[in-house]
């Protein structure tokens, strides 16, 4: 690791204490809830419970609440994707509904010069050429005209095979505009569906956190911390980083820069900047920073990336987590990464094995 960037790593480590550099900040949780069934009767609110729960049952509302944000983290990448394509197909209607303008007046222009060529034809009667070269009083004079007739012809033939052409293609325009306009709709209608599975998860583990007691909130933050130490130890202890060496590229330093520079600043999903983030707002806003545009999801990264091993990965490269690609997160080096972890949060380090790996991708050459 280069010492500009192993300087901003240690500088960053500074700010969090070690608990905070092996796991996200803790939060407020509460207590598990069934699944409600739609047919039955609604539970009446719960009332403060006189003993507090039980470790088991803290782990408990911890699974819990890992499970809701993670399907949160699921449908702000479905919302994300929606919007990154509804975006890109609003632009290529409007340009479609240029290209169509363009073609009519082209059209009409070909439609006038085409009916100007057939009126000077007209004009010039519809006699044989051996009927007008008896007639003329000048076999020259006919001769170079019949030559200009047979240029005007071709030429007249010519429009109407562009004209043709033109015609075609505002049609085509035409069938695309409408196409892309139908996978708009489709594309609005699945950003609504998945903004509306975001406010729901987040809501479900609010509503979890906020029947917690203020002694099994403390419990549980410890209990999180615990087990992001133990998975991060587990990792380190595989020697996962014995084979780690080389130094990040110009870009890659660049990117983690930008990312460092946020730390602190509130996850909020859906969210690029410049005040909040969420997990790959901030990955792809930092290499947008270094120069390197790269896809807006974390599925989209780890489709679209190129690939590199663990063993071989540099500060700067991209860490995908779940085995659905639902959360991403930037290496810095030195087994920490940074990321935007959820709702409640703030952008943070945290070791970069405290969650379950899917694999590491790598922006820029």
């Amino acid at each position: 690791m280069g010492s500009g960037v192993r300087s901003v790593t240690t500088a960053a480590m500074a700010v969090a204490c070690a608990a905070v550099i092996l796991s996200a900040p803790g939060m407020a949780y509460a207590a598990p809830k069934p699944t409600p069934n739609p047919t039955s009767t609604p539970s009446p609110p719960l009332t403060p419970r006189a003993t507090p729960a039980s470790n088991k049952d803290i782990e408990a509302v911890r699974k819990k609440l890992d499970a809701l944000y993670h399907d949160a983290a699921v449908a702000t990448d479905a919302y994300n994707l929606a919007e990154e394509r509804t975006e890109k197909q609003s632009t290529q209607i409007v340009e479609l509904a240029r290209e169509i303008v363009e073609g009519k007046a082209r059209l009409d222009e070909l439609k006038e010069r085409t009916g100007a060529a057939a009126r000077a034809q007209y004009r010039g009667g519809g006699l044989p050429d051996e009927a007008q070269l008896m007639l003329s009083d000048d076999p020259e004079d006919f001769l170079a005209g019949a030559g200009r007739a047979r240029q005007g012809a071709q030429a007249t033939k010519g429009l109407l095979a562009e004209m043709k052409r033109t015609q075609q293609d505002l049609e085509q325009y035409a069938r695309d505009a409408a196409a892309q306009w139908k996978k708009l709709e489709a594309n609005r209608e699945a950003k609504a569906k998945a903004k509306k599975k975001v406010k729901e998860q987040i809501a479900a583990a609010e509503k979890v956190e906020s029947e917690l007691q203020k002694e099994e909130k403390q419990r549980l933050a410890k209990l999180e911390q615990r087990a992001a130490y133990k998975a991060q130890t587990a990792w380190l202890g595989s020697g996962v980083l014995d084979d780690i060496s080389g130094e990040a590229s110009a870009q890659g330093k660049k990117a983690v820069e930008y990312a460092t520079a946020q730390i602190g600043k509130p996850y909020e999903w859906g969210a690029e900047g410049p005040k909040t983030f969420d997990c790959s707002g901030l990955t792809s806003q930092a290499w947008a920073a270094a120069g390197q545009g790269i896809p807006r999801t974390s599925q989209e990264q780890w489709k679209q990336l190129d690939r590199v091993t663990v063993e071989n990965m540099l500060p700067g490269d991209l860490i995908i987590y779940n085995s659905d690609a639902s959360h991403v997160a930037m290496y810095i080096g030195d087994g920490a990464m940074i990321h935007a972890p959820r709702p409640g949060r703030t952008v943070t380090i945290a070791g970069a094995g405290s969650m379950p790996i899917l694999g590491v991708v790598r922006p820029g050459k």
